[in-house]
């Protein structure tokens, strides 16, 4: 099904050494509203919405791995070079002595990522609707993640990232839309 290119879908710059910034960026990575919840949540919801919209759910899911590890990139440059001691004077000590620099799905915070993030409730218009939502919250905490940093190479990364999490809500609104039209059509769903 899937083909992995050795490349990430838009290009990670960092220009400096940023461990404060790093941990915000972990929201992204395991935080209820971050890539791998929106991935497997559409994976999953793809398997009961009728065929005319499958196709957005797997590209929009896959796509949310290609943001997910984007964000792991991040997060990697921006904490490489440093130290024990800035790490822990950012708020990533207990990460630290946990995990060393290895990513670990949790949020910024440090909550362990749960399932209880994927919402699927069946009925594919309510699904798309959470969908929707899911996307603006990710675009809104992109744009928090970019007033919080003054790093140009990192903003304009989460800014294709932001970006792509509108044009996500367009497609998901675009689907809905097509259910409607066939609900009201055939009186289904």
């Amino acid at each position: 099904m899937w083909i992995y290119e050795k490349k990430l879908q838009y290009p990670v710059r960092v220009s400096k050494c940023d461990p404060r910034m790093a941990k915000y960026l972990i929201e992204q990575y395991g935080g209820a509203d971050g890539e791998l919840a929106a991935a497997l949540r559409y994976l999953n919801q793809r398997y009961t919405v009728p065929d005319k919209v499958i196709g957005v759910l797997n590209d929009i899911g896959t796509e949310e791995f290609a943001h997910l590890e984007m964000i792991a990139t991040m997060v990697y440059k921006l904490v490489k070079d440093a130290s024990p001691e800035q790490l822990k004077e950012a708020g990533l000590g207990e990460h630290y002595a946990n995990n060393d620099r290895a990513l670990f799905y949790h949020n910024a915070a440090g909550v362990p990522f749960s399932v209880q993030y994927i919402a699927a409730k069946g009925d594919p218009i309510a699904d798309l609707y959470e969908d929707i939502a899911a996307e603006e919250k990710a675009r809104a905490t992109y744009q928090w993640l970019i007033d919080m940093t003054d790093d140009p190479d990192l903003k304009d990364g989460l800014a294709f990232l932001r970006e792509r999490e509108v044009i996500h809500s367009l497609r998901f609104r675009e689907s809905v839309e097509i259910l409607k039209e066939e609900r009201d059509r055939q009186k289904i769903f």
